[in-house]
């Protein structure tokens, strides 16, 4: 099940779900497209993904070059695969979370143990993942005992 979960996470996260901060940023360098129309290069994207990690993790602007790096090389490469899958979802869910694994890799190999944890918690939080605390704790609305309710 979590690698459901993990795709649904990666998937938003590298197609853009740092829309705001990518526009925000871009903004400055480029005159903003006609109003509905939405497009953010790969680099725009990495940019913002870059941007939310840095003071979240407190990135050292060593490091904040190396995951900019890893960003933008899984945002490539996850629009590769849109582009080459994009009639064969199945297999284009298979990639995604390759991606995302790999960049996951990447991440712990650049970050500190302190920083990679405190990813994971944020990652998990905005999955839904529940922690090992809730998972104790109350079910999930719909999964309780029939008795209970």
């Amino acid at each position: 099940m979590l690698s459901k979960r993990f795709i649904l996470f990666v998937l938003p996260l590298l197609a853009g779900a740092s829309l705001a901060s990518a526009q925000v940023a871009s903004a400055a360098r480029k005159p903003q497209p006609a109003a509905g129309a939405v497009t953010t290069t790969v680099e725009d994207r990495a940019n913002a993904l870059t941007a939310n990690m840095t003071p979240a993790l407190g990135l050292t602007p060593a490091q904040v070059e190396k995951v900019r790096a890893i960003n933008t090389n899984s945002v490539r490469n996850v629009e590769a695969a849109r582009q080459r899958f994009r009639q064969d979802p199945g297999k284009l869910r298979g990639y995604i979370e390759d991606i995302g694994l790999a960049r996951l890799e990447q991440l712990k190999d650049v970050l500190t143990p302190a920083q990679f944890t405190r990813y994971q918690r944020k990652r998990e939080e905005k999955m839904g993942i529940p922690t090992s605390q809730g998972a104790q704790g109350t079910p999930p609305p719909g999964l309780g005992r029939p008795d209970s309710e």
